[in-house]
C-alpha cells in the first residue's frame, strides 16, 4: 500500500524546538503537551494502547473529558523512575546520562518529545559533577562538558523508563522485544530528536531489573507521523473518530452526556440487532468463561501460573491464603 503523506507530515529535518524544561504531570507539562501528540499518545492514536483510544484521547484534547486520574500503577512508577534511571547510569560509566527537556518536531510543532533522559559521550576531563552547573553563572569544566548549560550539545541517543508488575510483554532482555505501545513511544521520540537508539531501563516485580534496546524504523516512523497528523486535523476539523470496541472510548461515551430526559430515542435496526447478537455472545462466552476459569483453577491447585505448550496462560493470586484471582495473560488481550 502507498502512502501519501500529507502536508505537515514530512519526514524528519534536522534540529526539533525545545519548548522547556517541565516537571511531568505539571499544568506547565500538560498545557505544553496540549495541542499536539506525546510518546505517551501516540500508541492511541494507532489503536496499540492498552489504556486509551483514539476516541477518549480526540475528547480529552477537546477538553470534554477530564485528564487521566493517577492511579498507584503511575504513582509508583513516577517514585520509581529516578531509582531506575540511576541504576542505568550506574551500569553504564561511557554515557552522562541528562534529564531531556520537552521538545516539538522539526516543522511539526504537534509531534511532542519528553523522552525521560538524554545520553552524551560521558565528560573524561575529571571535574565534571552531576548537577554541579548553576545555568545563571556557569563556567564550565571543560570544552566539552556534556550537561552544562553553556556547551550543551545534542543526544546522541535516549533513555526511557519503566515499571511494570510482571514479565508479560517483555521478551528477552537486550532486544528490542518491549511492549508495542512503548515501541511506539520511543518511535515517536527518536523521529523527533533524530537519534536512532533508544534504551529501555525497566524494573519488574520490585526486583527484576532489565535493559532494552529500541532501534529506529523509519518505516513505522512515517506511518505514526501520517496517523499523528490526520488526527491532529480531526481535532482541528472538530470531527470526532468513530467509536470502537475500546473500554476508554466506552467510559468517554459514559461520561460525555449530562441529565436525563425521560423521552423515547429511536435507534437504528442495524444496531439494535447488533446489541442484541453482542449481548447473546457475552451471555455464551460468559458461561464457557466461568467453566474455564473454574477448570483451570482446579489444574492448577495451589500453584501460581499455567502454561500450555510453555506459553503463559493465566496466574492465580491469593489473598488470606485464599484464591483472590484468575487473571488471563496480557499478552492475549491489548486492553
Amino acid at each position: 500500500m502507498t502512502i501519501t503523506l500529507p502536508a505537515g507530515a514530512s519526514a524528519p529535518a534536522a534540529g526539533p524546538t525545545t519548548l522547556g524544561n517541565f516537571t511531568p504531570g505539571s499544568s506547565e507539562w500538560h498545557a505544553a503537551r496540549s495541542n499536539g501528540i506525546g510518546g505517551s499518545e501516540i500508541a492511541a492514536v494507532m489503536g496499540l494502547s492498552p489504556y486509551e483510544s483514539a476516541f477518549s484521547l480526540w475528547h480529552r484534547k477537546q477538553g470534554l473529558v477530564q485528564p487521566v486520574e493517577e492511579n498507584p500503577q503511575m504513582y509508583w512508577g513516577t517514585r520509581l523512575e529516578p531509582i531506575v534511571l540511576a541504576e542505568f547510569a550506574k551500569r553504564h560509566p561511557e554515557w552522562a546520562v541528562r534529564r531531556a527537556p520537552t521538545y516539538a518536531g522539526p516543522d511539526r510543532p504537534w509531534q511532542i518529545a519528553n523522552p525521560d533522559a538524554e545520553l552524551v559521550p560521558a565528560c573524561s576531563c575529571g571535574l565534571h559533577q552531576e548537577a554541579c552547573c548553576d545555568p545563571e553563572d556557569c563556567g564550565p569544566c571543560c570544552p566539552s562538558c556534556p550537561t552544562c548549560p553553556h556547551t550543551r550539545g545534542s543526544a546522541v541517543e535516549i533513555v526511557e523508563v519503566k515499571t511494570a508488575r510482571d514479565d508479560e510483554g517483555w521478551g528477552r532482555e537486550g532486544t528490542g522485544e518491549v511492549p508495542v505501545h512503548y515501541r511506539a513511544q520511543c518511535l515517536w521520540y527518536m523521529d523527533v530528536l533524530g537519534v536512532a537508539c533508544c534504551h529501555v531501563a525497566v524494573l519488574i516485580g520490585g526486583s527484576d531489573y532489565r535493559e532494552y534496546v529500541v532501534d529506529y524504523d523509519p518505516a513505522d516512523a512515517k506511518l505514526m507521523r501520517t496517523a499523528g497528523h490526520r488526527f491532529m486535523q480531526s481535532i482541528w476539523d472538530g470531527e470526532r473518530p468513530s467509536i470502537d470496541g475500546h473500554t476508554a472510548t466506552y467510559q468517554t461515551v459514559r461520561v460525555l452526556p449530562e441529565g436525563l430526559d425521560d423521552v423515547n430515542v429511536d435507534i437504528s435496526v442495524e444496531l439494535r440487532d447488533r446489541f442484541h447478537a453482542a449481548q447473546d455472545g457475552f451471555w455464551a462466552a460468559e458461561d464457557e468463561l466461568t467453566e474455564c476459569k473454574s477448570r483451570l483453577l482446579d489444574a492448577i491447585g495451589t500453584g501460581r501460573r499455567a502454561f500450555a505448550a510453555g506459553v503463559r496462560v493465566a496466574t492465580r493470586t491469593v489473598r488470606n491464603g485464599k484464591t483472590f484471582q484468575l487473571l488471563p495473560a496480557r499478552t492475549r488481550r491489548t486492553r
